[in-house]
């Protein structure tokens, strides 16, 4: 089924009254995927709504949202009985305890299947982006984005391919060629520019500092974080560093240990492991070089008790060797 049948058949389950609100984890393709769902449905539906329930800290996250306005609602802000249509967008409803607050009629999403219990379902694990997908929809329906938008869906495909260097194909650049044309390149530049801030290069200092390399894997268990999103920018510095093919960085969020994982792609993928060496204590995955986990610490605890681990970054350590394999690469 091509991409204008699909969205003739997702078209059919709305009408000129749906209240329709589209969920999202915000990242930059969560947010611009999301912003082309809101221009398909335009004058379709009643009311197009997006929100979110994570924080965003980021500072290249928090100028795009500044330049391409995107009109992000917090969740905490939605009354759910507002509204009579929902769609998840670059997530599947068993990705996030927040989504299971939603009974989606729509799930469109790039990542490997694990739910798709939904009225319509448009999963594509061979697409590095979810805008990739949602500019072909744009195509279908001969709909030419605006220059914000455009800004956008070009930030989630080169923030989801690393720009081009990992889970890409040919629909991912051609996609971005499309784009190109029509996208406000000041706003590009200004949000990939925002790339750090003071606190970030501080945190990335105590991590070069406390790290730990073991079979080629560097590990920094951070303790108490004050925001997750610092763990992403060393895991993706670290991952840098010569003869270093697996970047595995943690903190505990008030009751959460989150996990960032990243790898070179030549290897055992970060998003299987991480399935495997983490799921039973909450929600774990990702891509072959990318993945998180985000564990009941309680249920840790309880675990590396057990074990013998009295330290969560041994713990975590001792079960990324376990699951990947210790093998020196």
């Amino acid at each position: 089924m091509g991409n204008r049948e699909k969205m003739n058949q997702l078209l059919k389950l709305v009408n000129g009254s749906s209240k329709v609100l589209v969920v999202i984890n915000a990242d930059p393709d969560a947010i611009g995927s999301a912003m082309a769902v809101k221009r398909l449905l335009w004058r379709k539906v009643s009311e197009v709504t997006i929100t979110y329930f994570n924080k965003i800290t980021r500072p290249d996250n928090l100028a795009m949202i500044t330049y391409t306005e995107p009109g992000l609602v917090p969740l905490e802000q939605i009354k759910k009985e507002d509204f009579d249509f929902f769609i998840i967008v670059d997530s599947q409803p068993d990705h996030n305890e927040n989504f299971a607050l939603f009974e989606f009629d729509v799930i469109l999403d790039h990542h490997p299947l694990s739910a798709d219990k939904a009225r319509f379902s448009d999963i594509r694990s061979d697409y590095g982006a979810c805008s990739t997908m949602m500019t072909e929809y744009l195509k279908s329906r001969k709909i030419k984005p605006s220059s914000k938008l455009a800004a956008a869906l070009m930030l989630g495909i080169k923030t989801d391919t690393s720009n081009f260097t990992r889970q890409t194909s040919l629909r991912d650049i051609r996609a971005f060629q499309y784009l190109y044309q029509f996208a406000d390149m000041n706003i590009v530049t200004k949000v990939e520019r925002a790339a750090l801030t003071q606190a970030d290069l501080n945190f990335l200092g105590l991590a070069i500092k406390h790290r730990k390399i073991s079979n080629n894997r560097v590990f920094f268990h951070a303790g108490k974080i004050s925001k997750p999103d610092e763990l992403v920018v060393v895991a993706d510095f670290f991952l840098t560093l010569a003869r270093v093919n697996w970047s595995v960085i943690s903190g505990i969020y008030e009751n959460t240990l989150v996990i960032v994982i990243r790898n070179d792609g030549l290897r055992k993928g970060a998003g299987n492991t991480a399935k495997e060496a983490f799921s039973a204590f909450g929600a774990a995955g990702g891509h072959k070089t990318m993945a998180r986990a985000e564990l009941d610490l309680k249920l840790v605890r309880k675990q590396t008790k057990s074990v013998g681990k009295k330290m969560l970054g041994e713990w975590i350590i001792a079960m990324i060797d376990k699951t990947a394999g210790k093998k020196i690469e």
